[in-house]
């Protein structure tokens, strides 16, 4: 079964209306990616404001245009929402240059998000890759949040260089968890790097799973889900117990405009997280 949650829409009901939000705080995590802090203005919008980690928003700059932009904040957070933009398109290239006190507009949440009522109880394998872990930061906050709720918890993160290592600080108060293990890996080594050096997928083999009682969420790139995936079977973990995050081009949030359909799904309602048994057929393939 995909996960029980249903995807939340704008207060309202009226998932086209936008609503302006202040940006409270910008914290730097690298030179081209930073992490919006915004309240919306809106005290009964913002009472109302209900997400899942996974969610994403439509962030909306006024005279430039709209992007899909995950939700990385704590579902329980009330005031604030954090999001976490990386400068690489028209859009998000202007939201750089935004300050605190600048104003965006959100729209959303849209999508389904990580299952982990499902997950209490059970172990919890995390992966993610690269520059696209942002959608899996939400459901660590909210895993430690009710850290008794849960098995261990095993963070594995793999980058292409140190440099590209975001959220340092996240990372090593996650270490400091009970029943936690972070591991980090990066394809090339660096003067001041302590941590493996190599793939992403070859952490698996430094931790120890119980396959049996074992959930995991994977997001970055989709190759390392292609390949990734498969290693996590053969150790017996069952292809109903692994979710991925994936990512496409969403314009509408809603399922009309097509633009992140794969196979039969549209990722903007029926993901962005999938559970694997439903969509790996449909991964690498040209055209879907």
């Amino acid at each position: 079964m995909m996960s029980s949650s249903k995807p939340l829409v704008n207060p309202e009901g009226n998932p086209y209306l936008i609503h302006p939000a202040t940006i409270i705080d910008k914290v730097r995590e690298s030179e081209t990616i930073h992490t919006y802090r915004l309240r919306i203005l809106d005290e009964q919008i913002r009472e109302q404001f209900r997400f899942e980690a996974g969610q994403f928003n439509m962030l909306y700059l006024f005279g430039v245009g709209e992007v899909a932009i995950s939700i990385v904040s704590d579902p329980d957070e009330p005031e604030l929402l954090d999001h976490t933009i990386r400068a690489v398109g028209r859009a998000t290239k202007a939201m750089a240059d935004l300050q605190p006190g600048d104003v965006l507009g959100i729209r959303g949440p849209f999508g389904r998000g990580w299952p982990l009522d499902e997950a209490r109880g059970h172990d919890v394998v995390i992966v993610t890759g690269g520059l696209g872990c942002a959608p899996v930061v939400g459901a660590i906050e909210y895993i430690f949040r009710r850290r008794d709720q849960y098995g261990s918890v095993k963070i594995l993160h793999g980058v292409k260089t140190p440099e590209d290592l975001l959220f340092r600080e996240r990372f090593d108060s996650w270490r400091k968890q009970p029943d936690t293990e972070v591991l980090l890996t990066s394809d090339q080594p660096g003067k001041i790097w302590r941590h493996h050096v190599g793939v992403v997928t070859e952490l698996f083999e430094l931790v120890s799973i119980d396959s049996a009682n074992t959930m995991v969420l994977m997001c970055g790139p989709e190759i390392m889900m292609r390949l990734g995936v498969p290693i996590l079977l053969r150790r017996g973990i069952s292809s109903t117990a692994v979710y991925v995050s994936l990512e496409r081009h969403m314009e509408c949030g809603i399922g009309l405009c097509g633009h992140c359909q794969l196979g039969p799904y549209f990722l903007c309602k029926d993901g962005p997280v999938m559970r694997y048994d439903r969509v790996e057929p449909w991964l690498g393939r040209i055209g879907v």
